[in-house]
């Protein structure tokens, strides 16, 4: 067996410390046919005995260089064929998706690929896919971040483990894997674009770091990418600290999601800006960056005190301050007149009390009405539970649960005349949005009740009465 290299060795601790192989996996290296993904090839042909892994090579053509593209797939497919491995390849034509989705190249580029790498996994063809990003490739990602402006998950890098792929050289240098290739007589591809400086990455590769470890620090590169490391540690904590919290504070209605702020408020900074990236990106239904800039606008609507602000996020997503609660909404469960009216605010239900009571699955609000015939007066434990009663002799048929609509009036009990529903409702705290699906029931076309607001004067249980009507509404499961 031919003598390991001193690189070798070293990748193999790495990997035992990271657990990032298992024996007799098929692991899928994607070579694209630069150097460092070539070198990634070679290191894991020296070691796959010992790591116990069946290798294979796959290749993902993004058809954006014309014939240097073919000319880099035919380079990998030989490569494979050389070492006697399986060869896996994809063609799409990047550029062209790109301008379809009117989106950035490098990013529908990236997806395209770990689409195919995804692909070739859930298929059974391979466990997992290697790629070849270095310790450089690290230091730049963390300098990106940080110029862009990045909180704590940004400087976490590049992780070894993402889904389906592992990185197994962010502990190696560019320049050890250069030499590496040299000492094995290994040629690769260059690819002309990565010396495009008017690429951010590029002026980093080229410009900044070279300038860092030369007139800063020579360990530049070394010290980034442990920032890195402590960063996702910290960043794992943190994320296991708001999953604890997440059941307490949101609450799921089909699409959308309330955040409840009578705990939010209470967590701390990292834990409430945690909580609302999960929101946004669970929700949103198209891709967009959710930045610090939007985080910041969304606590500063979680602490104002008043009802009915709303801001629009990138990905679609609306978010409403509803009294005690912010309430998430894709674009799609929004009307395209834009005033916010769900689909699902209008509703009427016929109610029938012939057998003494009924039961309403109101499902526009996710919650059940139980309506129950009770002889009056009551006992005091009755009516400490349930509040304003309905005098069922002063009501008539039809008899009818809707929502609310613009020009309702009532008098409360204990009111001296009429008022607008919309300002009785302003006054308790109802938002715009929650006010247009608000339950009222009506009689003979009259309003009786009114959630929140109770009986109307004209309507409510008094001396009179002999049998009282409680409405008790409960969440639907």
């Amino acid at each position: 067996m031919p003598r390991r290299t001193e690189l070798a060795q070293r990748l193999l601790a790495l990997l035992r410390r990271a657990n990032l192989l298992r024996p007799g996996e098929r692991l899928g290296v994607a070579v694209s046919g630069g150097a460092d993904s070539v070198a990634l090839l070679h290191l894991l042909l020296e070691l796959r005995e010992e790591l116990g892994c069946v290798l294979c090579v796959v290749h993902f053509n993004h058809k954006l260089r014309g014939r240097a593209s073919e000319a880099d797939e035919k380079f990998v497919a030989r490569l494979a064929a050389r070492h006697g491995l399986e060869f896996f390849m994809a063609r799409e034509n990047i550029a062209a998706r790109t301008k379809r989705e009117r989106g950035n190249l490098e990013d529908v580029a990236r997806r395209a690929r770990y689409a195919f790498f995804e692909r070739l996994v859930q298929e059974g063809r391979l466990a997992r896919v290697a790629v070849a990003h270095t310790a450089d490739d690290q230091a730049e990602t963390v300098l990106a971040h940080i110029l862009r402006g990045t909180g704590l998950a940004g400087l976490g890098g590049i992780h070894p483990r993402t889904g389906v792929v592992v990185r197994p050289l962010l502990g190696i240098r560019r320049a050890d894997l250069r030499a590496y290739l040299r000492g094995k007589r290994q040629s690769w591809r260059e690819d002309a674009s990565n010396r495009d400086t008017t690429r951010m990455r590029a002026r980093i590769r080229q410009k900044l770091l070279p300038l860092l470890e030369r007139q800063f620090q020579p360990a530049t590169v070394e010290h980034l990418c442990q920032l890195a490391e402590l960063a996702r540690e910290d960043e794992a904590y943190l994320e296991g600290q708001a999953t604890l919290r997440e059941k307490e504070m949101i609450q799921a209605a089909q699409n959308a999601t309330r955040l409840v702020l009578s705990g939010f408020l209470r967590e701390p900074r990292a834990i409430q800006t945690r909580l609302l990236r999960r929101i946004v990106e669970h929700l949103k239904p198209r891709a967009g960056q959710f930045s610090a800039t939007h985080v910041e606008a969304l606590l500063l609507l979680a602490e104002h005190p008043d009802s009915g602000k709303s801001l629009q996020l990138p990905g679609g997503v609306e978010v409403r301050r509803e009294s005690q609660a912010l309430v998430f909404l894709p674009s799609a469960k929004i009307e395209p007149s834009g005033r916010g009216k769900t689909a699902s605010s209008e509703y009427a239900y016929e109610v029938d009390l012939r057998a003494g009571q009924a039961e309403l699955h109101v499902v526009e609000l996710h919650c059940r009405l139980h309506l129950r015939v009770i002889d009056w007066p009551p006992e005091g434990r009755e009516t400490n539970s349930t509040g304003a009663v309905l005098d069922r002799g002063r009501l008539c048929v039809p008899l009818v649960l809707r929502n609310w609509c613009p020009g309702d009036a009532m008098q409360p009990l204990g009111h001296r005349k009429r008022h607008k529903l919309a300002r009785l409702l302003n006054e308790i705290g109802v938002s715009r949005w929650e006010k247009k699906s608000w339950p009222v029931l009506t009689t003979g076309g009259q309003i009786a009740w009114v959630r929140g607001l109770g009986a109307a004067h004209e309507f409510a249980a008094g001396k009179e009465t002999r049998e009282g009507v409680v409405i008790i509404e409960d969440q639907a499961s």
